[in-house]
């Protein structure tokens, strides 16, 4: 698969921004390769429990693989293992734990006890919330940005990008890496998606329902 399409892909359907730590698995080739004896490595008991069902309820089995047939749950922490620096490891596991915590409070118990429709009601609240802070925090950048051109403040040359104390909440992170998991998995790229390993012939100008019954293309 072209790592530019996986890079767009996973951009647009996570609204037009991708992380770091993502594009750099994506750039660096990144693949899954479980055994058969496979063990989380940084992921406790709990937390791949957690991000399990979270998986699970974001690409659920239908008449195509879900994101566990696919070994998500895998992916992602082999991706916190072999990809994400420490401090960013840490805050995934203390977002995780926080996650469960937040089910606690409402429902007094842990998330993966709560019936399905409390999971899906929980995962979903808490992508929203996320999602509302991000957009709050993009309209203030740049509301920031058109005052810094309008006071002159740019006329300095950059040449490195600002660092941000701004952090991608959990459930967008688990989001990000079970879409990029899925959909760069071969069930993901080829029954999900439309795959050509050696495109053919250019046909241009046909009705969507005649190029691939509607489907996205994964290369």
């Amino acid at each position: 698969m072209n790592r530019r399409e996986v890079l767009q892909r996973v951009a647009a359907l996570m609204g037009g921004a991708i992380s770091a730590p993502v594009m750099l698995a994506v750039l660096d080739g990144y693949a899954a390769q479980p055994g058969s004896d496979w063990k989380p490595a940084v992921l406790g008991a709990n937390e791949l429990a957690v991000v399990s069902r979270i998986a699970d309820i974001l690409i659920p089995r239908t008449d195509t693989p879900g994101a566990l047939d696919v070994g998500v749950p895998v992916f992602i922490d082999g991706i916190l293992k072999d990809v994400y620096a420490q401090d960013a490891r840490d805050r995934f596991l203390q977002g995780a734990r926080d996650f469960d915590a937040a089910a606690r409070e409402a429902q007094h118990k842990p998330f993966v006890k709560l019936s399905p429709p409390q999971q899906k009601a929980l995962v979903r609240k808490s992508q929203d919330a996320a999602i509302a802070d991000e957009r709050v925090l993009s309209e203030r950048k740049q509301k920031a940005l058109v005052q810094e051109v309008h006071d002159a403040a740019m006329l300095q040359q950059r040449t490195e990008t600002a660092p941000s104390a701004h952090q991608r909440a959990f459930i967008l992170t688990v989001k990000e890496l079970t879409l990029l998991g899925f959909f760069t998995s071969q069930p993901g790229a080829t029954q999900v998606l439309q795959y050509a390993a050696i495109p053919g012939a250019y046909h241009g100008c046909l009705p969507v329902k005649q190029a691939g019954n509607g489907r996205r293309w994964a290369t």
